[in-house]
């Protein structure tokens, strides 16, 4: 079938809408770093109202560290709750009712400021965390389901781009004149309320899953009318065959808990691999360049910092472009050892800058164009691919509990940096980020040795390659050779 005729209207809406879940979960992320000292200021006053004394400095940053990094707590929570929604209301129904979080959370910190409380702004940041947990599950998993196998990786890449995209549009909405300022902070906080809006609009006009269909619901002919819709073409017997014999493989291996999945050799290894790429996009440092950029470039001689930092969301949104383009060229393993080697060069490159940045003052555009290069090159591989490559690695059965570890893992990866980077930068100074060429380095071995190329291949094809290999002391990329697809080593 040719990939042209496979790009419908229906197959774009569908991916557009779900897609809107990962804009608001990058939103979220970037959105709370601009207008750190206006929030700060809103604490201050709150308390002065409340004990008629200036706040301690010390609750001060106890306050502001809960308010960024609830958000995580929220996160874990949600993603490990994912599989709760999906097997029993679908994919598409679970987005829908997730926005109800959205919303709840929106009038909770649009409200803080009136309220005067702290204790909303904290809680709606929970809340929208929780929401943006359960759409970093729903999202790629429903993407994964719907695509045409030739077209998974491209459109898989669109979540990531979801993501960078709401990074950058929080980091220009933040700018003072915009909304970052003391007036319209709570708006710029709420303003998921929008996205939320619109994607509950559009979702009822989205198909549910055709897997889910087939697979969960046992509704052939609904399954066949969703995909001869997705497709665009009254032949989708290819597609349908390969749902049937991933639904004849599911009666033999039935849904899969959590602990199920850890226990099972069968699954060991698709889970080791989804477990460690998470931890290698979380780990790589990219949200101590994110949380911490403007202070970075401040320290770079840089003097609009927020500019600088804006720089980097529009690079970083401009090579998700390029992934989306290379992924289903180049493979996924390919472009997942390009960015972590280049990041590891791009972080020893930035390390050098910094340390001699007091006796060479040329080193501050050294410095900014390794951070440049450094989110340049996440995108590439260790941005977009950690998220779609667990829904290719599992099996209808034990998808959604392997979404819910993964996710769990990406989450508490995300909270531990967002925590402990400010210490461990105050200790090592401009050496922190050797820190993060060591694990870049130790993620480019695993992945080298141990994670297979799924480009190309059926979910049912990569499977068989997991069931043959499971059995085996020594397992690795190499087993998939076996399945006759074109790997990428």
């Amino acid at each position: 079938m040719n990939s042209d005729k496979q790009v419908t209207f229906q197959l774009m809406l569908a991916v557009g809408t779900a897609v809107i879940g990962s804009l608001q979960f990058g939103y979220n992320t970037g959105v709370i770093n601009a207008p750190q000292k206006i929030i700060e200021s809103f604490l201050n006053d709150t308390y002065i109202g409340r004990y008629t004394v200036a706040i301690p400095t010390t609750t001060l940053t106890t306050l502001w560290s809960v308010s960024v990094a609830i958000f995580s707590v929220g996160g874990i929570v949600g993603s490990f709750s994912v599989g709760l929604f999906v097997n029993r209301l679908g994919r598409r129904n679970s987005m829908l009712i997730a926005n109800i979080l959205a919303f709840v959370s929106a009038a909770f910190m649009g409200f803080s400021k009136l309220a005067a409380s702290w204790e909303m702004l904290i809680i709606g940041r929970f809340i929208v965390g929780l929401y943006s947990g359960l759409s970093t599950g729903f999202v790629p998993m429903y993407v994964g389901e719907i695509a045409p196998t030739d077209l998974r990786g491209a459109l898989g890449t669109l979540h990531q781009l979801g993501v960078v995209i709401g990074i950058l549009v929080a980091q220009i909405f933040g700018i003072e004149s915009i909304l970052g300022n003391a007036t319209l902070w709570p708006f710029l906080l709420s303003f998921t309320f929008i996205p939320a809006l619109l994607q509950c609009m559009l979702l009822p006009f989205c198909p549910e899953s055709p897997r889910f269909l087939l697979i969960n619901q046992n509704e052939e002919g609904k399954a066949q009318d969703v995909l001869r819709k997705l497709r665009g073409t009254d032949d989708v017997n290819t597609d349908m065959q390969e749902m049937r014999e991933e639904s004849r493989q599911m009666m033999r291996e039935k849904k899969v808990t959590i602990l199920e999945l850890f226990r099972s050799p069968l699954y060991r290894q698709p889970l080791l691999i989804a477990v460690m790429l998470q931890l290698s996009q979380q780990l790589s440092g990219i949200n101590a360049v994110f949380y911490y950029s403007t202070a970075i470039f401040e320290k770079a001689g840089v003097k609009q910092p927020v500019y600088a930092t804006i720089g980097a969301g529009v690079v970083n949104t401009a090579f998700t472009v390029v992934s989306l383009f290379v992924v289903e060229r180049a493979g996924r393993r390919t472009l997942h050892l390009t960015g972590l080697m280049g990041m590891a060069v791009s972080a020893v490159l930035m390390t050098v800058a910094m340390a001699l940045l007091e006796k060479l003052e040329w080193m501050s555009y050294v410095s900014i164009i390794a951070i440049f290069a450094f989110v340049a090159f996440f995108e590439i591989g260790p941005g977009p691919i950690p998220w779609f490559i667990v829904a290719e690695l599992f099996s209808q059965g034990p998808r959604p509990s392997a979404f819910a570890v993964a996710g769990f893992s990406n989450w508490s990866a995300n909270f531990i940096v967002g925590m402990c980077f400010q210490y461990v930068a105050n200790l090592c100074g401009p050496y922190v980020f050797i820190i993060f060429t060591v694990l870049l380095l130790g993620f480019f071995v695993f992945t080298y040795f141990k994670v297979p190329e799924t480009k190309g291949r059926t979910f049912d094809e990569i499977a068989a390659g997991f069931r043959q290999s499971s059995g085996r002391d020594k397992y690795g990329a190499e087993d998939f050779n076996s399945l006759g697809a074109d790997s990428q080593f």
